[in-house]
This record gives C-alpha cells, sequence and structure tokens, in this order.
C-alpha cells in the first residue's frame, strides 16, 4: 500500500511537473520558429501532444492524419518533434537530397534494451566507427552479390527440407502453420551461415525460443513508447513496454551468450571454412584503434535473425494469402511455373530471373504488405528546409511506406491486389507511357526496405529469399483453406506488419514423387 501511495504521489508531482515544463517549452518552441513555417498537423494535447492521436494501428492513423494536413506533416509528440512522410516526392526529398542529415538513429527503448544501446547495426549511429565496419564485414561476406551466391546450396537444402516436412504433414492431412514452418527455415539458413549450425532441429527446443521470443521483441519494438516521447518520465514505464523489453531480452540475451560460447569452443574446427561470426572475430579492430567486443557481435547476431526471418517470413505469409483469396492469379502462377521448371524437380534460385509474373506477385507484396509498414526513425542532425517547410534540428521522421503503397495519386486500384501492374508488356499495352517500378530503394513510389544510407543491408538477401520461397511454396503444392473460406486480411501493428490471424492451410502435392525426394 505504501509502495502505491509513493508511486502516485511521484506520478502526481512528475505530472505538474511536466505541464509546467510544457508551457515554457511550447512558450519557447513558438517564439524561436514563429517566423520559421513548420509543416501542418494537428494540435495534440497538453505534454503529450500527438501521441494518442496515434492509436493502436499507427501507420492507418497516421495515414489518415496525412490526407487532412497533407504529405509532410509535424506532430509534437511529447516533448518531441516529429516529421512524418506519406508520398513518394516527399520521401525522396528527405531520404535521397537530404539523406546524410537524417542518417542518424534516435536512441530509443527499443535501441536501449533490445539492441544492447544501439550497439548493432541497424539502430547505432551512422557516424560510428564500429557501425562502419560491422556494414562492410555484412556486405562482404554476408549479403554481397558475392558472398550471398556462395552459400545457395544452404539455401536450397533447407528449403527442401521444409518443402517435404510439409509434404509428409499433407499425406496425412495436418494443416500447415506457414509463419511458423517458413521462419524455422529461414532461422536455420541464418545460422548456418552465421554460426555453422542449425536451430531447429528434430526437437527444436532452442530454436523455438528464439522464434517466440523474436516475435515478441518484433511487437514490442513496434509500439510507441511514451517515455520514448517524454523521457524524463521513462523512469515510470507508464505502460510497462521497458519492462517488458528487458525481461525479454535478458532471456535472448542468455541465449545468444550461450550460441557464441559453444560456437568458439569450435572455432579450431574451422580455420579453413570460417563461418561469417568466425570473419567478424578475426576483424574486430576499428579505424579508430577501438575493437568489437562481444556485446557488439551478440547485436550483430540479433540484427541477423530479427532482420532476416521475421519480415521475409511474414511477407511470404502476405503473398500466399492474398494467393489464396484470388485464384485466378495463383491459376496464372501455376501455368507459369509449369511451363518454364514443370513438374519433375522443386524451383532453384536460377529459375527466378524466367519468372515475371512470380515477380511481380512478390513487388505487389511489398507494395500493399510491407513488412516495416513505418521506416525506422531517423533524426536531422541540423536544422534544414523541405518543400518550404522548416524542420528543426533533432526533429524524428517517419515514412509511412504503407501509405505509399495505397496512394491512389500513385496507383491505380491500389486496395486491389493486381501483380499485373509490375508486368512491363501490360502495363505497356494499357498505358504508352508505364514505368515499371522496382523496389530497390531507387523509386519511391516502392521503398519496401527503405532508402538511402540507412536502407535495409539485406535488401538483396531479402528479395531472393522471399521470391525462391514463395515460388517453391506455390510451384510444389495445391493450397486449400478450411471450408473453403476467404481469408480474413486483417493487420496486427508491430514493428513487422502481422497478420491478425495466423495463416493456416492445408496442402496437396502437384509434382511428381521425384520432386519431394531429399536424395535428388
Amino acid at each position: 500500500m505504501l509502495l502505491n501511495m509513493l508511486h502516485l504521489q511521484a506520478l502526481v508531482y512528475a505530472t505538474i511537473f511536466f505541464i509546467i515544463t510544457h508551457i515554457l517549452f511550447r512558450s519557447v518552441f513558438l517564439t524561436s520558429n514563429q517566423k520559421q513555417k513548420l509543416p501542418p498537423g494537428p494540435k495534440g494535447w497538453p505534454v503529450i501532444g500527438c501521441l494518442p492521436l496515434v492509436g493502436s494501428m499507427p501507420h492507418v492513423s497516421l495515414a489518415q492524419m496525412a490526407e487532412k494536413y497533407g504529405p509532410i506533416m509535424f506532430l509534437k509528440m511529447g516533448t518531441c518533434g516529429m516529421v512524418v512522410v506519406s508520398k513518394p516526392n516527399s520521401a525522396r526529398a528527405f531520404l535521397k537530397t537530404l539523406d546524410e542529415n537524417f542518417s542518424n538513429r534516435p536512441l530509443t527503448a527499443n535501441a536501449k534494451y533490445i539492441t544492447y544501446g544501439g550497439q548493432d547495426s541497424v539502430t547505432a549511429m551512422e557516424s560510428g566507427t564500429r557501425w562502419k565496419l560491422l556494414k562492410k564485414l555484412s556486405n562482404l561476406h554476408m549479403l554481397g552479390a558475392t558472398s550471398f551466391k556462395d552459400w545457395s546450396p544452404t539455401r536450397a537444402m533447407e528449403v527442401r527440407q521444409m518443402v517435404q516436412e510439409m509434404h509428409k504433414m499433407g499425406q496425412q492431412g495436418q494443416p500447415i502453420a506457414v509463419m511458423e514452418m517458413v521462419f524455422c527455415a529461414m532461422a536455420n539458413m541464418i545460422t548456418q551461415k552465421s554460426l555453422n549450425r542449425r536451430v531447429f532441429g528434430k526437437q527444436g527446443s532452442e530454436g523455438n525460443s528464439m522464434k517466440d521470443m523474436i516475435i515478441e521483441l518484433m511487437r514490442l519494438a513496434g509500439l510507441f513508447n511514451i517515455g520514448d516521447f517524454i523521457p524524463s518520465i521513462a523512469w515510470l514505464d507508464i505502460q510497462g513496454t521497458e519492462g517488458q523489453m528487458k525481461r525479454h531480452h535478458k532471456k535472448f540475451d542468455a541465449l545468444l551468450t550461450k550460441m557464441l560460447e559453444e560456437h568458439e569452443q569450435t572455432a579450431h574446427l574451422r580455420t579453413r571454412n570460417p563461418d561469417f561470426i568466425d570473419v567478424v572475430m578475426a576483424n574486430r579492430e576499428c579505424d579508430d584503434g577501438s575493437k568489437h567486443t562481444f556485446t557488439n557481435i551478440k547485436a550483430l547476431l540479433l540484427n541477423l535473425f530479427i532482420a532476416s526471418t521475421d519480415t521475409s517470413a511474414i511477407t511470404i505469409v502476405w503473398a500466399l494469402s492474398e494467393l489464396l483469396n484470388n485464384r485466378q492469379i495463383l491459376d496464372r502462377l501455376h501455368a507459369e511455373m509449369d511451363q518454364v521448371i514443370g513438374k519433375k524437380r522443386l524451383v532453384e534460385e536460377s529459375d527466378i530471373a524466367k519468372l515475371p509474373y512470380l515477380q511481380a506477385v512478390c513487388k505487389e507484396t511489398f507494395r500493399m504488405h510491407p513488412p516495416l509498414p513505418l521506416n525506422l526513425p531517423r533524426v536531422s542532425q541540423e536544422a534544414c528546409e523541405v518543400e518550404g517547410y522548416h524542420i528543426p534540428k533533432n526533429t524524428r521522421l517517419l515514412v509511412n511506406v504503407w501509405a505509399i503503397g495505397r496512394d491512389p495519386d500513385v496507383w491505380d486500384d491500389p486496395l486491389q491486389f493486381k501483380p499485373v501492374r509490375f508486368l512491363i508488356e501490360e502495363e505497356n499495352n494499357n498505358n504508352k507511357g508505364a514505368r515499371i517500378i522496382e523496389p530497390w530503394g531507387n523509386e519511391f513510389e516502392l521503398i519496401p526496405f527503405g532508402s538511402g544510407r540507412r536502407m535495409c543491408a539485406g535488401i538483396r538477401m531479402g528479395i531472393a529469399l522471399v521470391e525462391c520461397i514463395l515460388d517453391t511454396l506455390v510451384h510444389a503444392f495445391e493450397w486449400h483453406l478450411p471450408g473453403g473460406t476467404q481469408l480474413n486480411m486483417d493487420e496486427k501493428f508491430g514493428l513487422v506488419l502481422q497478420r491478425a490471424d495466423p495463416l493456416v492451410a492445408g496442402v496437396v502435392p502437384r509434382l511428381q514423387p521425384c520432386a519431394y525426394d531429399l536424395t535428388n
């Protein structure tokens, strides 16, 4: 009782303090910016600003606000200023023209409690020497074109094992939990390349723990945490978010520590064939003389698990969901695959270039269901001007990728799943000046992986895995839903945009039996 009274008293004092602070801050802020035109936006509430307006589906709420206030919108979020961008041209202005000024990340609870205080390559400061070395090593030995090609046999084997397991389940009449199956295959790909081991075997206990923790951490990382926007009351942890982050991170840290310690004990067995973590351990010294710590390497490994599993897996789940709700599209995809690949073998990565409709399906999925509906936040290092608006120093930037992908000024029938919009021949027949848009970060109508210095380093891997695994699942099986019903396509917000309901479906083999034989 006494503790509750003390906590309540502290909360009351904090509230009074911040009302006074807000009034003073607002007075100073308005005075300093009265001659400089800020972007339009909602007024919000005293102290907390626009935080209550964000709601449980921030990407949707911010898109609706943008319809009223415009493509560049300024929101007062607690004591922080935040600009939200919802149009391609405006995104280009921030992520290309002003890329260097917005190349840093704010230090949020996510960075503090999940990524070891921003010691990873995703949430770290862009100017840091450790960030630069991690990015260089990742590109050279994990994510670059040459290194990515080198471990294609590993990816192929994991896909075949996933298909064989699904084949057995289909023959036994068992439903397939698609997210779980795809996640496990991807996690094994990553750990084989990075740690020379699989985490999902017959027992799967270690891997299952990892899967559950990643999904929960991604949910927590996507929340708008009050302490991130009013840092002085972060210690109160009003939503309980930071406490949950700490508890889940502690479990994940113990798992990563155990994996890396076991990895070090077997390093002598890999002297001629080092894995990615071996390479990082052997190149720990940065340009400034500092060295990567054990914590840096755990943060990097955490990045690989999170960025390479959950995001790609959920994109595949969304794509398959759309196909199950659009049977004509699925039939056309089957026809293309049967013509190019036949029914005697599974898909290979080299087949993808010959499957334009499959590529179009993946692009359309990236458009309608970007894995990160809101790009990870950036922060301005200096004050700047964009399209006539003043953007103060230390303003946070969010790009609403979800809103851009559903913008009727950019896309015809934006709420319809229409892969043909990405086919050159059909687009040219419908529109003489048609331009096919690619998701590589250079065309701002479609930026599921971001753009500029802080775009996703694993974009090559992300696109390739989504294309190959989706193609394999569609080619290998006939998919059906219980009772033949239409799928509910509602979303559940997090850092990664999940389905509200997990995708569970039945499969029937559609290839010749030899295609499912691992010995082939």
